[in-house]
């Protein structure tokens, strides 16, 4: 299916983005139409000041790119040095392997932090020691190299997590390589315990639908009597919902969709939880323990997504940069995979999933769910979540859906009208700078 943002050359990253050229928006909504002409200026302003300072947080120089040269003499680490901020660290594999010279001279230099060699004696030539500039001269080039062995780095500017140029060269050949200054992070674990009850909770938000939410209650303790199921109410007349191991968390009338999510999730002290909807009901074929298998032995999956009856909702998301005055462009298309997950057929990924879904609980907070968007809302999640998620969808996991009822009050919060359509573009022009969005 050929569409406006996709090419038969897309790549991602510093050198095409140089000259970014503005994407197409044929066919798309303009989300900065929706903006009051008379607040638009202001908006802008504000817009592009916050996308400055996002790519100063976001971004690391380590996007610059770096060619290798060829037949050069130099050797250098291409990956793999990490040092702690404001300390050393040697840095492994710098050589010179070259024909005999009356003179060897070899030079570096960063930004973030200082050379020194370790360990000097009377008769080694190091101009630059303590400093961003270094130069190692000898008439041996075994010297030279010996001193090489014993380059530290280290970094003189803090920041938990950004990279470090170094720029390496003897006479004409150049060489750039670089050193990723990191903090150790803690890991955070979730004790699986002994079976799926310490595994998953089941998650739902519920708005005026007791009817259905007793029914999908009473479905899932017909097969898992015991797993714990957290219920976020934001009923304008909120009613006890009874049952063994059930937390209800009342909230203001109708704060929304978006919002109770991110209130049942931030509830959750297993490892993973099972999201479904209010209306749904557990088969006979309804099984978190599928879920959980296929998640464990691929450890790099966040999202896994199911079908609901007959449905698999899936999709992919094609997203291009654009200028960077005017913002970026896309799309969502629906039913379109990524690729087959290895080894399990049925499975593949993909960028967004049902509202029936197995998801790791710290990888979900990290990205949230934006209270913002109360009434329409289920792409903006992975749409935030994009090139942070990895998420999948798989055939033979599914659940029921429940029969619609003649439910006036509800439909009337549910499908709101064009404002709150027209509302989410305006949001999406800031938050996302999306010049256009395509659903």
């Amino acid at each position: 299916m050929a569409t406006s943002l996709t090419s038969s050359l897309l790549c991602i990253g510093p050198f095409p983005s140089k000259n970014r050229s503005s994407c197409s928006c044929e066919g798309f909504s303009i989300t900065g139409l929706n903006v009051p002409a008379a607040e638009l200026e202001d908006l802008q302003r504000r817009r592009s000041e916050e996308h400055r300072q996002y790519n100063l947080r976001m971004k690391t120089n380590l996007d610059t790119l770096i060619l290798a040269p060829s037949n050069s003499p130099l050797q250098y680490p291409i990956q793999g040095v990490i040092v702690e901020p404001l300390t050393k660290c040697v840095i492994p594999g710098l050589a010179l392997h070259t024909q005999k010279r009356r003179l060897y001279k070899a030079s570096l230099s960063v930004k973030s932090g200082v050379f020194s060699v370790e360990d000097l004696v009377d008769g080694e030539q190091v101009d630059g020691q303590s400093q961003s500039e270094l130069t190692i001269l000898s008439i041996s080039l075994i010297q030279l190299n010996n001193l090489l062995s014993r380059m530290t780095y280290t970094s003189t500017f803090y920041h938990v997590k950004t990279k470090d140029l170094v720029y390496l060269s003897f006479e004409d050949y150049k060489a750039i390589f670089p050193i990723m200054i990191k903090r150790a992070s803690v890991p955070v674990l979730y004790d699986p315990g002994k079976d799926i009850n310490s595994q998953v909770t089941i998650t739902t938000k519920t708005f005026l639908r007791y009817e259905e939410l007793n029914v999908l209650i009473n479905s899932i303790r017909q097969f898992y009597p015991e797993i714990k199921i957290i219920v976020v109410d934001d009923s304008l007349i909120p009613e006890k919902v009874n049952g063994s191991n059930i937390e209800q968390y009342i909230m203001p009338p109708a704060q929304g969709w978006f919002a109770g999510r991110n209130l049942a999730v931030s509830q959750v002290a297993t490892k993973y939880f099972l999201w479904v909807d209010d209306d749904f009901v557990f088969w006979n074929n309804t099984r978190i323990e599928d879920f959980v298998e296929i998640v464990e032995n691929v450890p790099e999956l966040d999202v896994l997504g199911g079908a609901v009856g007959n449905n698999q909702f899936f999709f992919r998301i094609v997203y291009e940069e654009g200028e960077d005055e005017e913002g970026g462009c896309l799309q969502r298309l629906q039913g379109e995979k990524l690729q087959s997950l290895p080894g399990l057929n049925g499975c593949f990924f993909v960028d967004g999933v049902v509202n029936f879904f197995l998801a790791r609980t710290d990888a979900v907070r990290r990205v949230g769910f934006d209270p913002f968007l109360k009434r329409v809302a289920h792409t903006e999640f992975f749409l935030d979540g994009l090139g942070d998620l990895m998420i999948a969808s798989c055939e033979g996991l599914t659940i029921g859906h429940q029969k619609q009822r003649n439910q006036n009050n509800y439909r009337r919060f549910r499908f709101p009208g064009q404002r709150d359509q027209k509302n989410k573009l305006t949001h999406h022009y800031f938050k996302n700078y999306l010049k256009c969005i395509k659903y």
